[in-house]
């Protein structure tokens, strides 16, 4: 316990000396340095220097060893496959991203194997060293069934087997997690909701999502499917469409794909993507502008439902088209105000496309940290 108490302040808090650690957990300075001691021959702290203070005595500074262990986290997406490898400070020390040109689950979960693979030498690290994978996919993970459930933009992503058959490609620590979730958690450790106790994270780009952080952690709901706003009722949309079950009324009318279908109904001409739209837009095009509001106004009724259940500090706008905020936020607010009384913030995502690969490092490194403690030290007893 002591050791755990103690290397939970070095993660924190950074370098300290011996005396600074007795102070702040209110240890005894033996117990200290027998603790420390024990954690410096597991490879888990280790000296760096002395402190330079005003006057007295300098103290010998204890850190982390960062490098004692390694995680890994993958976002895979329909158009891309994300790999960082980070030390046990978060630091990344490799990373690559690529096109995802799979056509099947299985060539998905074979390319994410290479690429994984692949990442680690860069890094210059055996695979072993890599003790825990975070996995970030459209979907929710059903333990009972061991499938993925509502990822209908991956095709076959939701066949039995999948989840074990990336365990046996990148090894049995592994989790595969929503990638909204994984975004919110990002923004959280790294962007936008650093300092919000309350915020969402709302992605929309192929599909549409929502991550929520309440108190400063991931709010799931009773059945995981929290945050699944594709599936929010849309009026006037097409109930009647089959495609409308699969992914959802919202998802349909607002995700990329609809902004290229607005943009249709509009008479633009020529090859179109959600990503022609805006840049269109950016050029002053009418009809591409048209096409934009009619996004915003959609995503207005979904900012002003959440505003009313969950009340968040923030709304944080995420994923290809969502990162679209200086073309969205005028018409967005402005539709807003006929909806809703209520006031909250929308901000654009500080973390644009890494968000969810940063997400899956900053969960894996929770894991992480408790896994290497209990591997090297959890068996023995620390004096005290």
């Amino acid at each position: 316990m002591n050791a755990r108490t103690l290397l939970d302040r070095l993660r924190r808090d950074g370098p300290t000396t011996r005396a600074q650690l007795a102070r702040e957990t209110g240890l005894s300075k033996p117990t200290v340095s027998m603790a420390l001691a024990n954690l410096e021959r597991a490879g888990l702290v280790r000296a760096v220097g002395r402190e330079s203070p005003p006057r007295g005595r300098a103290g010998l500074l204890y850190e982390l060893d960062a490098s004692a262990a390694f995680v890994m986290g993958i976002d895979i997406g329909r158009a891309w496959i994300r790999v960082a490898v980070a030390d046990l400070s978060g630091r990344i020390v490799a990373r690559r991203d690529e096109r995802n040109r799979a056509r099947s689950a299985q060539a998905v979960v074979r390319t994410v194997s290479d690429l994984a693979h692949d990442v680690a030498s860069t890094g210059d690290l055996s695979w072993s060293q890599v003790v825990h994978t975070v996995v970030g996919s459209p979907g929710i993970f059903d333990p009972a069934s061991g499938r993925l459930r509502l990822a209908p933009n991956l095709p076959g992503w939701s066949r039995r087997g999948l989840v074990d058959a990336l365990r046996d490609e990148l090894g049995s620590s592994l989790v595969i997690e929503n990638d909204a979730n994984l975004a919110a958690l990002g923004e959280r450790s790294y962007g936008r909701g650093a300092d919000a106790d309350a915020f969402v994270y709302v992605s929309v780009g192929t599909g549409v999502g929502m991550g929520i952080v309440i108190d400063g952690e991931l709010y799931r709901g009773a059945h995981g499917v929290a945050g699944e706003i594709g599936f929010l009722p849309l009026p006037g949309a097409n109930s009647s469409n089959p495609d409308a079950r699969v992914r959802g009324l919202l998802e349909q009318a607002a995700s990329a794909d609809a902004v290229v279908r607005n943009a249709r109904g509009l008479d633009m001409r020529g090859p179109l993507s959600a990503k022609r739209v805006f840049a269109a837009a950016r050029e002053g095009d009418e009809q591409a502008l048209a096409a934009v509001k009619q996004e915003a106004e959609r995503l207005a009724l979904v900012v002003a439902t959440i505003a009313a259940i969950l009340d968040p500090e923030l709304v944080v706008l995420g994923g290809g088209v969502g990162h679209n905020t200086d073309l969205l936020r005028g018409p967005l607010e402005s539709t807003l105000r006929g909806l809703t009384p209520l006031e909250l913030s929308i901000v654009e995502s500080a973390l644009g496309q890494d968000a969810i690969v940063l997400g899956a490092i900053a969960t894996a490194l929770d894991t992480a940290h408790e896994l290497v403690f209990e591997q090297r030290v959890g068996g023995r007893a620390t004096p005290g």
